[in-house]
């Protein structure tokens, strides 16, 4: 015979999934409605320089959302990281491969190097007889990853989640300036300089971040 206890906990288990997945839940609704006061540049792709790369906000929502379900973010710190960089690097989502200066294999929206993304690639069960195929070539390596828009804009999150340490993502959870900063520059490895702070100032703000 079951347990009271248990009886109890089988008896709200739909309240106890519901009330553990409400902050995704809250998350993925304010991404679809706050994506263009964070990239209003992505309102259209006509006349984008590369069509066949850009992405609308509108269209970029879904797959954001499923990145967050994927790697498990929840936080609108952590969030406001993920998209503020990718709309970043990708020119307001407009590219997916690197261009400037043009490194071979450099790609996705977060402009990951290659040997990100072949780590990226290899995490991704689906993908291991097409990566067994191509080998180790880059440009290849990202053709699979770009082709497909939940790898595509997956690959945020899977930076931040697998390759950014306890501390990084810690910081980002607060929603503090200096927590961004130390994901840029110890996670990130570059500098943080106002056109990217700017970025996160409006995902903070449009994720609602605690204090922005």
């Amino acid at each position: 015979m079951l347990s009271s206890t248990l009886l109890k906990v089988l008896s709200l288990g739909p309240l106890i999934i519901a009330i553990s997945a409400s902050p995704l839940n809250t998350l993925e609704k304010r991404t679809g409605s706050a994506l263009l006061a964070i990239v209003p540049k992505a309102n259209t792709c006509a006349g984008a320089p590369s069509p066949q790369e850009c992405k609308t906000a509108d269209e970029a929502a879904p797959f954001i959302n499923q990145s967050f379900r994927t790697y498990g973010i929840t936080t609108p710190g952590e969030a406001a990281a993920v998209i503020g960089i990718m709309a970043f690097e990708s020119g307001d989502f407009k590219y997916n491969i690197n261009h400037f200066p043009g490194t071979p294999g450099q790609g996705t929206r977060n402009m990951q190097y290659p040997q990100y993304n072949m780590k990226y690639a290899q995490s991704i069960p689906a993908l291991k007889d097409k990566l067994a195929a191509v080998g180790s070539d880059p440009k290849a390596v990202l053709a699979l990853l770009t082709a497909n828009g939940e790898y595509d804009f997956g690959s945020g999150a899977w930076f931040l989640m697998t390759q950014c340490s306890d501390t990084v993502r810690a910081g980002l959870k607060t929603g503090s300036l200096a927590g961004w900063q130390s994901y840029i520059t110890e996670c990130i490895h570059t500098t943080a300089t106002p056109d990217r702070q700017a970025y996160w100032e409006r995902a903070a703000k449009a994720m609602g971040v605690p204090g922005n």
